[in-house]
C-alpha cells in the first residue's frame, strides 16, 4: 500500500476551525468568503430543486464547470437552469440522470467526462427522498424506493466516478446525509435508516480512498425549507392511502398526519449547504473534514460524531494495515 500522510492532527484542527463559522446559523455566523472553484468539474445529482439546484448555480458562479443532473427531461426545471446559465454566462450543463437506473448513471457520467475532457473532480451525491410514518406501515414498495434512491443511488454514482478519479489520483465526494443520519425521530419512516447507511458508506469510502488521494465529506444538514417537503408529502400520502389497516390501526394519529407535514415554518437559509461545500473544496487536500454538520438550529449529532471518531481510532488505530487509513481520516 502506498505511504499514507494526507492528514495530520494539526491540519485536522485547522480544518475544524476554518469551518466553525460556516457550520451553523444558530451560532450567529454567516459565510462571507467566496472560494474560487475555477478548474473544478463538479457533477451533482438531484438538481431540479433544493440543495442540488442551489449548489449547481453557486458552484458555477464560483468558476466551476458544473454538470447538473436530474431525471425526467425535458421539464421546466431543466429549462430554468439552462436559462440562468445562459444569462449569467455560467459553465453549467444539464444532463438527464435517474439515480435508480444503472445504465443512465453510467451514461450520464460518461457524458460529463466527455464534455470535461477527462474525469470529474467532484461528485455531489444529493438526490434523495423521504417517506414518513411508522416503520410497520412502510410497505416493501416504499422501503425499496427509499433505499434505492438514498443509498443505492449514491452507490451507483460513486462506482461510476471512482475509476476516473483514481486514474488521476485526486477527487472529492460529497454525500448529502442529514442530522437524522446520526439521531432518530420516531415515525420518520426509513429516512434515518437510509441516512445511517449513507453515513457508514461515506466513512468507509473515506478510509478506503486514502491511498488514492480522494477525500469524502458527509454533509449533515438540519431542517431546511426546500421542496423535499412537497415530495415527502406526496410519497407519504400515497403510502397512507394504500396501507393495510392491520398495520395502520396501531398508529391512528400518526397515520392521519402522513402527507400533511408542513416545512414552511423553517427559516434557515438553504444556501448554507452549497456555501459550506464550496469552502470545503477551497481547503487544501488532506485538511477537509469527513463529516460536516450544517444547521439553522441545533446540531444534536456533534457528540456522536466525536465519540464515533474516537472509537474508530481507539479500536483500529493500532492495526498495521487499517490503522493508517483510519488515522489519516480522523486526525
Amino acid at each position: 500500500m502506498p505511504s499514507i500522510n494526507r492528514r495530520t492532527l494539526l491540519a485536522g484542527a485547522a480544518a475544524t476551525g476554518a469551518l466553525a463559522a460556516a457550520a451553523s446559523r444558530a451560532q450567529g455566523e454567516t459565510v462571507s468568503e467566496t472560494p474560487d472553484l475555477s478548474g473544478q468539474a463538479i457533477l451533482i445529482t438531484g438538481c431540479s430543486s433544493g440543495f442540488g439546484r442551489l449548489s449547481a448555480i453557486h458552484f458555477a458562479e464560483l468558476g466551476a464547470k458544473v454538470f447538473a443532473t436530474m431525471r425526467n427531461l425535458p421539464r421546466t426545471e431543466d429549462d430554468e437552469l439552462r436559462q440562468i446559465a445562459s444569462q449569467k454566462g455560467l459553465d453549467l450543463h444539464v444532463i438527464e440522470l435517474d439515480v435508480l437506473d444503472d445504465a443512465m448513471v453510467l451514461a450520464a457520467v460518461a457524458e460529463a467526462e466527455r464534455i470535461n475532457g477527462g474525469p470529474v473532480d467532484v461528485l455531489v451525491n444529493n438526490a434523495g427522498i423521504g417517506i414518513t410514518g411508522p416503520v410497520e406501515v412502510q410497505d416493501m414498495e416504499a422501503t425499496k424506493l427509499a433505499f434505492d434512491t438514498n443509498v443505492f443511488g449514491y452507490h451507483r454514482l460513486v462506482r461510476a466516478v471512482l475509476p476516473g478519479m483514481r486514474s488521476r489520483r485526486s477527487g472529492h465526494i460529497f454525500s448529502i446525509s442529514s442530522q437524522l443520519g446520526r439521531v432518530i425521530i420516531p415515525f420518520g419512516g426509513h429516512y434515518s435508516a437510509t441516512k445511517f447507511a449513507v453515513e457508514a458508506m461515506g466513512e468507509q469510502l473515506a478510509y478506503e480512498l486514502v491511498p488514492h488521494n480522494i477525500e469524502v465529506t458527509v454533509i449533515e444538514p438540519g431542517g431546511y425549507p426546500t421542496k423535499v417537503w412537497v415530495n415527502r408529502n406526496r410519497y407519504s400520502g400515497d403510502l397512507a392511502a394504500r396501507a393495510d389497516a392491520r398495520h395502520t390501526d396501531g398508529y391512528p394519529q400518526v397515520v392521519a398526519r402522513m402527507g400533511e407535514e408542513d416545512g414552511s415554518g423553517r427559516s434557515a437559509d438553504p444556501m448554507d449547504i452549497p456555501r459550506v461545500m464550496a469552502k470545503i473544496l477551497a481547503m487544501p487536500p488532506g485538511t477537509r473534514p469527513v463529516r460536516q454538520p450544517v444547521s439553522g438550529g441545533s446540531i444534536p449529532q456533534t457528540a456522536i460524531n466525536e465519540v464515533s471518531a474516537k472509537t474508530q481510532v481507539d479500536w483500529l488505530g493500532g492495526s498495521p494495515f487499517l490503522g493508517p487509513l483510519v488515522k489519516a481520516v480522523h486526525d
